[in-house]
């Protein structure tokens, strides 16, 4: 070969390999915009809630139901990006996502906002799946694949970061749908340089989209997590039964269903893959762990512990911090050690975390939040990077949109079931306090409802009945924090048992991919 072919060989090379790391650069911002949504909500929950005074089931719902939405449609939009180019679904999912986000900032009624909430689920079931399916196919070489993914899930943490800090500032000077709008630049500048940039991929041999599956997979997510939702607020009842039969016998066919397709949905089996199944498990307890967590501790920081908007996003940086740290050197530990002790040892430190935060009372300095939260984000990192190379590593390339929406899937779907459920746990608690006797029904009804509306409805009483109301109200809702802490830290460290079984012998690929 002469001088010269060599140079335009590895010419050709590195602008090859300088164009993955820009692709790269445009998937994150999808990333950027999914997880600030998500964080900016949970800061904005109490002007939101002083805005619209939506009821406590409605706050919860305003809360859940994007999770529970976009939990029911990932693995048909991870099939559809398949079929039809995940570029395509990416870029119409992103900008349908910032149209989707004025309606959200600009609701006027709790149940406008709940509708506007279920849309912008839609929209995002586009999004996560194409991202880290254009990951696995850009990516051949594994190595470079775990330090994409772990800048992948980087970015998802500097989001949950970003979100509540930028979120912070616009509420000190502007209404809490301000919080939303700053998706808008972010879905632009994806939109614009991913025409660009992206490559094109899809499933070849894919065959035609099961439009049956794919309701069955949306009734039978969504009826399943209404239905434990439900039972976990009021008790199981008749109303709560029937959706959570309709739900699960949907799941049911669905399941069937794939093994009599000759171009399935998702492919069940998948799951035969123990290091699979074990990855994806670990997602979706781990989430149910936290994600309830997360979703009260904002209302701690700014209702309990008076901390403004802004200085509440930016007491919740650490965790942010530590998933970024250890999310970029966890395939490299995975790798030197092996997958399960990284992912047990992770999800272990999530859970001691936990279990400290049930020692949280109102005067709680914040260097044990700081701690804590620290160590989540250390143990989340580890976790979840090397989780999602697992299950992108254990499929073939033309099936990484259905292996990403199984994971997403269960990412959202502990979402959603950390909320009712360790969130019914912080509710059915709070709920229980003891209004002065001095209070009027509506109002000591209102005060029952939430937190929120506790601080609200103290306005309209004296400044000693108020005071009384609202510190009986602030103990019950710690106790019902510290409660779901416990809750949560057993399901991370059983998690952690099983995670340490089913991932034995697991390794990262190492041998470039052809």
């Amino acid at each position: 070969m002469s001088r010269t072919e060599q140079l335009i060989r590895q010419t050709g090379v590195e602008e090859k390999s300088r164009g993955r790391w820009l692709a790269l650069s445009v998937l994150v911002l999808a990333v950027l915009l999914v997880a600030v949504d998500a964080t900016v909500l949970g800061l904005a929950t109490p002007s939101l809630s002083e805005d619209l005074k939506p009821s406590g089931t409605q706050l919860l719902w305003i809360g859940d139901i994007y999770s529970f939405v976009i939990a029911g449609l990932l693995v048909s939009m991870g099939s559809l990006g398949d079929r039809i180019g995940r570029k395509k679904l990416l870029l119409v999912g992103a900008t349908a996502f910032g149209a989707v986000s004025v309606l959200n900032a600009y609701a006027t009624s709790p149940e406008m906002m709940i509708v506007a909430r279920a849309l912008l689920g839609v929209a995002g079931a586009t999004l996560m799946p194409s991202t880290l399916a254009l990951i696995r196919n850009i990516f051949t070489d594994p190595r470079e694949r775990s330090l994409a993914i772990g800048i992948w899930g980087a970015t998802a943490s500097a989001g949950a970061a970003v979100g509540p800090v930028v979120g912070g500032a616009l509420l000190q000077h502007f209404w809490w749908g301000s919080v939303f709008l700053i998706n808008l630049p972010v879905m632009a500048a994806l939109v614009l340089v991913g025409i660009k940039l992206l490559p094109e991929s899809r499933n070849p041999v894919a065959g035609p989209w099961d439009l049956v599956s794919v309701a069955l997979s949306l009734v039978g997510v969504i009826g399943v997590v209404y239905a434990v939702k439900e039972a976990a607020a009021h008790g199981m009842t008749w109303e709560v039964a029937v959706p959570a039969i309709l739900g699960a016998g949907a799941l049911y066919a669905f399941v069937r269903r794939q093994f009599t397709l000759p171009s399935p949905l998702l492919d069940m089996r998948l799951f035969r893959h123990r290091g699979f199944s074990g990855a994806v498990l670990a997602d979706l307890l781990t989430v149910f762990g936290l994600s309830g967590l997360v979703f009260f501790l904002s209302q701690f920081l700014q209702l309990v512990q008076g901390r403004g908007p802004l200085e509440a996003g930016l007491a919740e940086l650490p965790a942010a911090i530590g998933a970024v740290v250890t999310g970029l050197v966890a395939g490299r530990y995975a790798r030197r050690y092996s997958v399960r002790s990284v992912v047990t040892g992770g999800l272990a430190a999530i859970g001691a975390a936990l279990a400290v935060l049930t020692l949280v009372h109102k005067e709680s300095g914040y260097p044990l939040l700081g701690a804590a939260l620290l160590v989540v984000g250390l143990g989340a990192g580890f976790s979840f990077t090397v989780t999602a190379d697992v299950i992108l590593s254990s499929v073939p390339k033309e099936q990484a949109g259905s292996a990403s929406a199984v994971s997403e899937t269960a990412y959202e779907l502990g979402a959603a079931l950390g909320i009712a459920l360790l969130g019914s746990i912080v509710t059915g608690v709070y709920q229980g306090f003891t209004a002065p006797a001095t209070v009027a029904g509506p109002v000591a009804d209102a005060a029952h409802e939430s937190l929120g509306g506790a601080v609200e409805a103290a306005k309209t009483l004296d400044p000693d009945t108020a005071a009384h109301m609202v510190g009986a109200a602030q103990d019950a809702f710690v106790d019902g924090l510290r409660l779901a802490s416990g809750v949560g830290a057993a399901v991370l460290l059983a998690t952690a048992a099983a995670a340490w079984y089913l991932l034995r012998g697991q390794r990262l690929q190492e041998g470039i991919e052809h």
